[in-house]
């Protein structure tokens, strides 16, 4: 399932379900508590397009407790700690191209593969501390 949350730079939290946004209408986007929220923009576009927001996709993997990861998501791992980057290119040739979901070690800049035994311990926008190399 393709999922999208947008974190509010102005107010300073979450907003879940943003490419469900349609004509401004609540009970679709909800907060992280699960009521509806609301906003301003008439479409998932809108978010897209509006600065005001950094909208973060689903990667389709859930962490070790069952909570869906994100783009942004900052992640505990066997081998230390973990940013989710983005979503971009993997891996090129002439014929081929694979994209996806990456992630490098916060120490030392390498891929990540990704386990069930990885924990979300925050994100990029609630947790920057997270992302200072581990002393």
């Amino acid at each position: 399932m393709i999922k999208f949350i947008a974190w509010d730079n102005e107010n300073g939290f979450y907003l879940y379900n943003v490419q469900d946004a349609y004509d401004t209408l609540s009970g679709f986007v909800k907060y992280d508590d699960g009521n509806n929220a609301e906003y301003d923009e008439d479409c998932f576009g809108s978010f897209l397009d509006n600065k005001r927001y950094a909208v973060e996709q689903f990667i389709g993997l859930k962490d070790v407790n069952g909570k869906d990861i994100y783009v942004g998501d900052v992640l505990k791992t066997e081998s230390g700690r973990i940013q989710i980057v983005d979503k971009g290119v993997l891996a090129s040739d002439r014929d081929n191209i694979i994209s996806g979901f990456y992630a490098n070690n916060i120490n030392d800049d390498k891929p990540h593969t990704f386990s069930y035994d990885d924990e979300i311990i925050g994100n990029v926008h609630e947790n920057p501390e997270l992302l200072e190399e581990n002393k």
